[in-house]
């Protein structure tokens, strides 16, 4: 006997696919760049994803940002802690000569009487 009316659920299935497929590709595109794009991108790119999701690519996001700029600001502090200021500008100074122009007018001065 056949189910004349009922949908066999495996093509419930294959009818979400395309829909979750767009949606993971959307969250895995967000995760990689999450850490360069604002909040509020974020939350217009996700726009029809669960509110969940979006608060948790944001959180992400903002560790992300974080952590990235925490990084780059220790490794920055860390080579300006390695240059020698003082043997770079007496080096500046030997190598580069320096010339001085200058222009003198005397004029005289005008009498009050």
């Amino acid at each position: 006997m056949d189910k004349p009316d009922r949908p066999d659920k495996s093509e419930e299935q294959t009818e979400d696919l395309p829909r979750w497929s767009e949606m993971i590709k959307k969250v895995m595109s967000v995760g990689l760049g999450a850490a360069f794009m604002t909040e509020e991108s974020i939350r217009t790119y996700l726009g029809e994803m669960p509110k969940e999701v979006v608060s948790n690519m944001i959180q992400n996001a903002n560790k992300s940002k974080e952590e990235l700029l925490n990084r780059v600001g220790a490794e920055v502090i860390r080579l300006i802690q390695k240059i020698d200021f003082v043997k770079e500008a007496s080096r500046f100074v030997e190598e580069h000569k320096f010339k001085i122009s200058a222009e003198v007018e005397v004029v005289k001065k005008d009498k009050h009487v």
